[in-house]
C-alpha cells in the first residue's frame, strides 16, 4: 500500500523533523495500520519508521528513525502489510 507525506508534525514553535503526516492512497480503516512499517526510498538508502497514531480522519502520524529531508514531502512511502 502507497501513501504520501503531507507534512512534518509541527506546533506553533517547533518542528518534529523525524516525525511526518502520511496520507494513505486507499480508502483503509486507519486504526489497523497502526505499528505497521513505512519505508522512504530516497534511491541511495531507505529510511523506515513505525505508524505510531491516527492524525484526523484521513492522515497518519509517522516516527522515522533518522530525520527527514525537505525533499520529501509530497513524496510516496510504502506502507508494509
Amino acid at each position: 500500500m502507497e501513501a504520501i507525506i503531507t507534512s512534518f508534525r509541527r506546533s506553533r514553535h517547533h518542528v518534529y523533523s523525524y516525525q511526518m503526516i502520511i496520507e494513505p492512497l486507499q480508502e483503509v480503516d486507519l486504526e489497523k495500520l497502526i505499528g505497521k512499517q513505512v519505508i522512504y526510498n530516497t534511491g541511495k538508502k531507505k529510511i523506515t519508521g513505525i505508524i505510531t497514531a491516527k492524525h484526523g480522519s484521513k492522515r497518519l502520524r509517522v516516527r522515522f528513525e533518522t530525520g527527514m529531508p525537505g525533499q520529501a514531502l509530497g513524496k510516496r512511502v510504502v506502507i508494509k502489510e
